[in-house]
């Protein structure tokens, strides 16, 4: 098993009158992805600048290796830092924007050719054909990992990544989250990486922290968050969820549409119609009003479907339903 390579304890954080961190308390295993996972002013990235020294706490620590690093200035801290807008040098080459943090630590002209040689290659840009170019020659893609080598190439301990993909299209970023889970895989990186986005945090953690209003409201790996949410909020805001209001409304029911079944409304139980059929490749997403919630099924495309209008009766195994109080 990883051992702890960082911990923040009790951290809070305000700018004003607005508290952005809440008391949080937060393990990061060595050589492993931790990703903080939340909508937009939850206090993700004052989390990650925090554990990066560009912002202080106001109360709490911030420990590396069992050490206190909670008022260590950042160049200290044996990090790599990747910005949402990137701060490359447009008027430098790609080898010098690269280089250029191995230049101001005083290594020699040898080992910076080296290094730069070496990072270029592992994140898949050859030097010899993308060494000379100039950033701004390059597409966003080829942009972000020009950021990520630059990061990396004097080895530090831990990789911090606020949002690094974005801006970027589709295929694009599937093909850097996997880029990004192979590079970890061959440095031995600690990485902390913020998104707003489940699927990027579905793709490439292996503990997902949630964050909701400065706090951290769950962790787990990310089957365990899927499948055990800790509350509606996890469940809706990771993943698709059906919640269901029981007697009372301080009880819900949270099933995920994959287990609902879809049956002839003769079958007992839980009965609705059918409002919206969605075909999505592998399979249909149907949507069913009942009286309780509008709930979704996922259907199978090799199987018969129902039509918007069709009465059904919903069903799902006991194991696969989750009853959380708030």
């Amino acid at each position: 098993m990883p051992g702890v390579h960082a911990e923040v304890r009790g951290i809070t954080k305000r700018y004003g009158r607005t508290l952005a961190l809440d008391s949080v308390d937060l393990v990061m295993q060595r050589g492993r992805i931790t990703t903080l996972l939340g909508p937009s002013g939850c206090g993700k990235t004052t989390m990650l600048k925090i554990i990066a020294g560009i912002e202080k706490p106001d109360k709490g620590t911030v420990v590396f290796d069992g050490r206190d690093v909670t008022f260590l200035p950042p160049e200290k801290r044996n990090i790599g830092f990747v910005f949402q807008d990137l701060a490359l040098f447009p008027h430098m080459s790609v080898f010098d924007n690269v280089a250029f943090g191995l230049r101001v630590r005083g290594y020699s002209k040898s080992e910076i050719r080296r290094r730069v040689r070496d990072i270029l290659e592992l994140v898949g840009l050859d030097p010899e054909v993308y060494g000379d170019r100039r950033v701004t020659q390059l597409s966003g893609g080829q942009q972000q990992r020009v950021a990520i080598a630059r990061a990396l190439v004097f080895e530090p301990s831990m990789l911090l990544l606020d949002e690094p993909f974005a801006h970027l299209d589709y295929k694009v970023k599937m093909r850097l989250l996997s880029e990004l889970r192979r590079i970890q895989r061959e440095t031995g990186a600690t990485i902390v990486y913020v998104t707003h986005d489940q699927e990027e945090a579905m793709l490439v953690s292996h503990t997902i922290a949630i964050m909701r209003a400065g706090r951290v409201v769950q962790v787990g790996p990310p089957e365990e968050v899927y499948e055990r949410p800790s509350s509606t909020f996890v469940a809706s805001f990771f993943g698709e969820a059906n919640i269901i209001p029981l007697e009372g409304g301080r009880r819900h029911v949270i099933v995920r549409p994959e287990y609902v079944r879809l049956g002839p409304p003769t079958n007992g139980g839980l009965k609705g119609v059918v409002v919206d059929v969605v075909f999505q490749g592998a399979f249909y997403r149907v949507e069913v009003q009942a009286p309780q919630a509008s709930i979704v099924a996922i259907v199978p495309k090799n199987g018969v479907h129902p039509r918007p209008g069709d009465r059904v009766s919903i069903a799902w195994d006991e194991d696969k339903a989750l009853v959380v109080e708030e």
